[in-house]
């Protein structure tokens, strides 16, 4: 039985909803994050050294990070399902979004999430100016830029088609649901980007979707 190791509002919600999608049975371990600090509590470290959510397992076996699940979840249950066809450009572009969603559209939005603490957050009454200065520089003069350059890029190949990796839904969007959901909660995507507006309102109305969210609790992005 595979059972995801589940933080409240993070990426392992995305897990919850690949694993609705693909019909496979599992169980949820509920972890609740720290609410002064937001980070996961210390008992996800007895499951993976990192102590950070998702990570799931399978038997005897241990997969942490998203793009590490999604494909092992893919690969080993999906019999052929929500991933194109090997040698196909489908599949490089699949390959490029699965990558993409962390280690390029998150960055900036993480930036933004710290600096927003910093800019708004409680501190001693002579460091605010010097401190929210900062904050405010870095945000107009790097993060912000990034965050609209991806948002612009993205809004373009939305452009010819629905889904990120062609014409078919597939492991990918999954996978680019948790940085799109979080730009439009806190990062720009706005009524400037109708395509991913429109592509969040599809996934939106996936059935597993749904399902995942009943089981997986409050997920403040879900819109």
């Amino acid at each position: 039985m595979i059972t995801v190791h589940h933080l409240n509002n993070s990426r392992s919600q995305r897990i919850l909803w690949l694993l609705e999608e693909l019909g496979l049975p599992y169980e949820i371990k509920k972890y609740q994050r720290d609410p002064k600090t937001m980070l996961a509590p210390p008992e996800l470290k007895a499951v993976h050294p990192l102590g950070k959510s998702p990570v799931i397992t399978d038997g005897d076996t241990v997969v942490a990070e998203s793009g590490a699940i999604v494909d092992y979840l893919v690969e080993r249950y999906g019999n052929g399902r929500f991933i194109p066809a090997a040698g196909t450009p489908e599949k490089l572009q699949y390959s490029f979004y699965l990558h993409f969603a962390e280690g390029s559209a998150m960055s900036p939005l993480l930036m933004k999430l710290v600096f927003d603490r910093i800019e708004t957050g409680p501190m001693p009454f002579f460091a605010k100016p010097i401190a929210r200065s900062i904050a405010r520089k870095v945000k107009e003069t790097f993060v912000n830029p990034n965050i609209k350059n991806q948002l612009d890029y993205l809004e373009s190949e939305l452009a010819a088609r629905d889904w990120f990796a062609g014409s078919q839904f597939s492991a990918a969007d999954i996978q680019m649901s948790f940085p799109l959901e979080a730009a439009s909660s806190r990062g720009g995507l706005d009524a400037r980007y109708p395509r991913l507006s429109a592509f969040l309102q599809r996934i939106h109305a996936r059935p597993a979707y749904a399902r995942a969210l009943e089981r997986g609790g409050r997920y403040d992005y879900a819109r």
